[in-house]
C-alpha cells in the first residue's frame, strides 16, 4: 500500500476529528449564547455536529465520482453506531432507555433506513429523493423540538448539566460569542479540508488494495468518521448521561441518512450511484439492524450488558466478513 496514501488518509481523519469538535462546541456555544435549551443543543446541535465528517466526506467523495464511498460511509457509520458503539456503550454500563427515544427516535431510524433501501433499490439516489429525505429531516427535528418540550424533568436537568450556558461558557461576554462563531466557522473549514485529504487516501487505498470504494468506505472510513461519536457516547456513558448517549447515536444515524446523504445527494445533479453489492448486502443489513433495534429496545425498556455484547460480536464478525470476503 503506497505510504503516501496512508498519510493522506490519517492526516485526513485527524483533521475531520478536531474539525468535528470545533462545529459541536462552537456550535453549542452560540446555542447557548442564544437562549436555545440545553436539550435541545444535545439532541440536534451535538448529533449533527458529530456527523459533519459523514457530509463532509459524502459530498467530496460525491464531487469526485465516488458515489461508493458516499453510500457506503453512511452504511458503514451507522452500522458502527448500532452494532459497535451502542453495544460497547450497554456493554459498559445497561443502557435505560426514555420515551422520547421510544416513541419517536427509534420509529425515525427504523423507517428512514428502510426508505432509503427502497429508494435505491433502482441503483441511483437521485435530487428529488434527496429533497425528500433533507424535508423529513427538517419535519423530523420539529417533532423532536415539540416533543423534548414534554419530556420528564430528570432528563431536562441531565441535558442542563451537560449543555447549559454556565457549562458551555463561564462568563459569556461579547468577546466570547465572537470566539464561538470563528470556532464555529473554523470548524467547517477543517472539516471540509480534513475530508479532502481523507477521501483522496481512501481511494487511493482502495486502488492500491484492488478493492472497491464501497468496501473502503463500509470499513477504515466509517470507523474513523464515527470517532466523534464514539468519543462523545463513552464520555456520556462514564458520565452517567444515559440519554445523552443514546440520543447522540440514534440522532446521528438517523441524520446520517435523511440529512447527510439527503444533501448529499442534492449536491450531486448526477445522482448518486449505489454499488449491487452495498443494494443487495450492506444498506438491507443497515436496516435489519436498525429494526432489530425494536424489541430490544422496547423489551424492559433497556439496552442489558449481554445484548450489548452481542451487538458488539455482531459488528466484529460482520467487519471480518467484509475483510475477508470482500476484500
Amino acid at each position: 500500500m503506497h505510504l503516501v496514501a496512508i498519510t493522506s488518509f490519517l492526516a485526513g481523519l485527524v483533521v475531520v476529528i478536531v474539525g468535528a469538535e470545533l462545529i459541536v462546541r462552537g456550535g453549542s456555544r452560540v446555542g447557548a449564547l442564544l437562549g436555545v435549551s440545553p436539550m435541545i443543543l444535545g439532541l440536534t446541535v451535538v448529533a449533527v455536529g458529530t456527523s459533519t465528517p459523514e457530509m463532509a466526506v459524502g459530498l467530496t467523495a460525491a464531487a469526485e465520482g465516488n458515489g461508493g464511498l458516499a453510500v457506503g460511509n453512511i452504511a458503514g457509520t451507522n452500522i458502527v453506531n448500532i452494532l459497535f458503539i451502542l453495544g460497547l456503550s450497554a456493554w459498559i454500563k445497561p443502557l435505560p432507555l426514555q420515551l422520547l427515544s421510544l416513541k419517536l427516535d427509534l420509529p425515525v431510524m427504523v423507517i428512514s433506513a428502510g426508505a432509503l433501501l427502497w429508494m435505491a433499490w433502482d441503483g441511483q439516489l437521485s435530487r428529488p429523493e434527496g429533497a425528500l429525505m433533507v424535508g423529513a429531516a427538517v419535519a423530523y427535528t420539529i417533532a423532536m423540538v415539540y416533543m423534548s418540550q414534554r419530556e420528564s424533568l430528570p432528563i431536562q436537568q441531565e441535558f442542563s448539566r451537560e449543555y447549559s450556558a454556565s457549562n458551555l461558557l463561564p462568563r459569556v461576554t461579547t468577546l466570547q460569542g465572537t470566539v464561538s462563531v470563528l470556532m464555529l466557522a473554523a470548524g467547517i473549514v477543517v472539516v471540509v479540508v480534513g475530508a479532502e485529504l481523507l477521501v483522496t487516501g481512501a481511494v487511493d487505498m482502495a486502488r492500491s488494495l484492488g478493492v472497491s470504494d464501497a468496501v473502503v468506505g463500509l470499513t477504515i472510513v466509517a470507523i474513523g468518521t464515527s470517532a466523534p461519536e464514539l468519543a462523545t457516547t463513552i464520555m456520556a456513558t462514564l458520565k452517567n448521561e444515559r440519554d445523552i448517549a443514546i440520543g447522540n447515536l440514534i440522532g446521528s444515524s438517523t441524520y446520517n441518512i435523511l440529512f447527510i446523504l439527503g444533501v448529499t445527494c442534492l449536491a450531486t445533479p448526477s445522482g448518486v450511484p449505489v454499488d449491487a453489492p452495498l443494494l443487495h448486502v450492506d444498506l438491507p443489513l443497515a436496516a435489519l439492524v436498525a429494526l432489530l433495534c425494536v424489541p430490544i429496545f422496547v423489551t424492559d425498556r433497556r439496552i442489558s450488558r449481554l445484548e450489548g455484547a452481542l451487538f458488539v460480536t455482531a459488528y466484529v464478525v460482520y467487519l471480518g466478513t467484509l475483510i475477508f470476503v470482500r476484500a
